[in-house]
């Protein structure tokens, strides 16, 4: 039976290494500590995803930490290129694995929940794509009922353009896609704080 499979892409905690923009504004060893809250948080939400009927995998960034939060589920590393080298590559592993429906999603939004993810393997049914927009013009999500490279090609990574281009992309080769609740990505000290100010509320 095929699977819908998630993949969640993170980057090894290392501080100096992650969220380097939040670093500028309140140091390293804040920016570190905010980005294992955002680790933590993508876990909570994830780990509500049944096990049956879907495949979840962890991509690491820059090594396989075998003894972290991730225990229990499958562990891999990004394969080399750009970001979008790196998706598409992850994309191409889990179709070739047997999954029907696969998406991915990073480790940057306290305001992703589970109905999100359920949302988009749904929409799969009847789309070619999903996405999730983010506040910046990227986005948080993506998703796909077969590899489409086109969408992972020469695109603007990390640019408020990222998802004028994907819209453009899509349209070009007639590809059906569904756009889910747009939600913010946490980037910048702004980002944290606005986001966690909202969730007090």
């Amino acid at each position: 039976m095929p699977l819908a499979a998630l993949i969640i892409f993170v980057k090894n905690p290392v501080e100096g290494h992650v969220k380097t923009r939040i670093a500028k504004t309140v140091g390293h060893a804040k920016a570190t500590e905010i980005y294992r809250e955002l680790l933590r948080y993508t876990h909570d939400v994830t780990e509500h995803l049944p096990d049956e009927g879907y495949a979840k995998t962890v991509y690491y960034g820059d090594y396989v930490n075998e003894n972290d939060l991730w225990d229990g589920w499958a562990k891999a590393l990004q394969p080399g290129g750009d970001l979008g080298d790196r998706m598409k590559q992850a994309f191409r592993e889990q179709f070739e694995a047997g999954a029907d429906r696969v998406v991915i999603i990073g480790s940057d939004c306290l305001s992703l929940h589970l109905h999100h993810l359920t949302e988009a393997f749904q929409q799969l049914n009847a789309h070619d794509v999903v996405i999730g927009p983010s506040t910046d013009g990227g986005y948080y999500l993506l998703g796909m009922n077969q590899l489409h490279e086109s969408l992972f090609d020469n695109m603007p990574w990390s640019l408020p353009e990222l998802m004028t281009k994907t819209k453009v992309a899509l349209q070009s080769r007639n590809l059906s896609y569904c756009l889910l609740e747009t939600l913010t990505d946490v980037d910048e000290w702004e980002d944290y704080l606005a986001i966690k100010t909202q969730l007090s509320g």
